[in-house]
């Protein structure tokens, strides 16, 4: 040992050379950084904000529910007028490439349907006018024809109350007469209000069908880049081309159903074929519950016209059957997959443009939806509910 190390103390713990450097405790959270804490902050703040857009947005929903029930007097009438303007759109086109204007071809047609639609008013209003005038005798005749479904079941409520009680207590009330009658002074108190309708939805039709195309290029041309532009474009003309396609096969299918289930009815000897038959073409508009209210009118129709049970529920089993055939056969066939929309997504959007609208809302219910899924295929951030709504 040298003279320049020192010699260890008695008891002094030995010396161990090249220790590890051990870590040194955390600091406590407050002790952090401003940074590092910068993340849960920003995600306590995300979620507030996530929250804050749910509640804005349920709000401007309902505010928008509000103000489509205020102002439905206004928007029935162009909504209808749109959708017969996109649908009567390709017979307009293809007057203006055999090169004429499209003024004259959509006058044309504005004079042909209205024409028809009148034809075909005058012709059903007498009969509609005959059977609401002879309801109310009508009903009185149909409750005697119900004792012999009757009966049985008031007698088997008596012996079930007579085993319970030891006694039967049998109470007779009057018969109600009806009171169903619409007379001469109705019909002309509704028909400025129908007229008005009427004249609306046709001047609007007529305008879109001439200055349509027009509107469209000018709201175009308000979007800005030419990305947004060309993407407008391509959902404008598919909505045009795809809805006017659903529209017009949808409204053939339907006139052809309204002629079958004349043709039935007149071979069945019910009175009034026509009528049943066109009441039938309007009803098949608004899918299931449709065909449910024309089986039903059908039946009361048969057993208020004949005695026997069997011709009795003949009208409406024949319909039913013409129903299913055309309703899992025909449509799907011709209409093909792209335009078919799930039955639960269909009787939601009924029951709430039915709420929302009434009859009116019931009857554009189906072309609102397959709009409103033609364009949400197409927005980046709204497919999910193409995927919800397709069948």
């Amino acid at each position: 040992m040298s003279h320049s190390d020192p010699a260890p103390e008695a008891g002094a713990a030995p010396v161990q050379a090249d220790l590890p450097a051990l870590d040194p405790p955390p600091p406590p959270p407050d002790a952090l950084p401003h940074n590092r804490r910068r993340p849960r902050v920003a995600r306590g703040t995300l979620g507030h904000l996530r929250a804050l857009r749910f509640s804005v947005g349920t709000l401007l929903l309902l505010a928008v529910l509000y103000t489509i029930v205020v102002i439905k007097v206004l928007l029935i009438p162009l909504v209808l007028a749109a959708f017969l303007g996109v649908a009567l759109n390709p017979i307009v086109a293809l007057g203006a490439r055999c090169h004429l204007p499209r003024w004259l071809s959509a006058s044309l047609l504005m004079i042909a349907l209205m024409g028809g639609i009148g034809a075909g008013a005058a012709a059903l209003a007498q009969p509609a006018l005959g059977w609401f005038h002879d309801a109310p005798a009508a009903l009185r005749n149909f409750v005697p024809k119900l004792k012999g479904i009757t009966q049985p079941l008031e007698a088997a409520s008596r012996a079930t109350q007579s085993l319970v009680n030891g006694q039967v207590t049998v109470r007779v009330q009057p018969p109600r007469q009806a009171s169903v009658a619409v007379t001469a002074w109705d019909v002309l108190a509704a028909a400025p209000k129908v007229l008005a309708a009427v004249l609306t939805v046709e001047l609007l039709v007529f305008f879109f069908l001439i200055y349509g195309d027009d509107l469209l290029r000018r709201l175009v041309e308000i979007i800005p880049g030419f990305h947004h532009k060309r993407h407008a474009v391509s959902i404008v003309r598919s909505i045009q081309t795809e809805v006017s396609h659903y529209i017009l096969i949808t409204t053939l299918i339907n006139m052809t159903l309204g002629a079958v289930t004349a043709f039935m009815l007149w071979l069945l000897h019910v009175p009034d074929p026509l009528l049943w038959g066109s009441i039938a073409m309007i009803a098949n508009f608004i899918p299931y519950v449709g065909a449910i209210t024309t089986t039903t009118i059908l039946l009361l129709v048969g057993m208020m016209n004949f005695r026997e049970l069997t011709h009795a529920l003949l009208p409406a089993l024949v319909f039913a059957s013409i129903t299913v055939v055309e309703g899992n056969l025909v449509t799907p066939m011709i209409l093909g997959r792209r335009m078919r929309v799930s039955p639960v997504a269909i009787l939601i959007w009924l029951l709430l443009w039915g709420f929302l609208w009434g009859i009116p809302g019931a009857l554009l219910a189906v072309p609102m939806l397959t709009s409103a899924k033609l364009i949400a295929e197409r927005v980046r951030g709204w497919r999910w509910f193409a995927l919800m709504v397709q069948r």
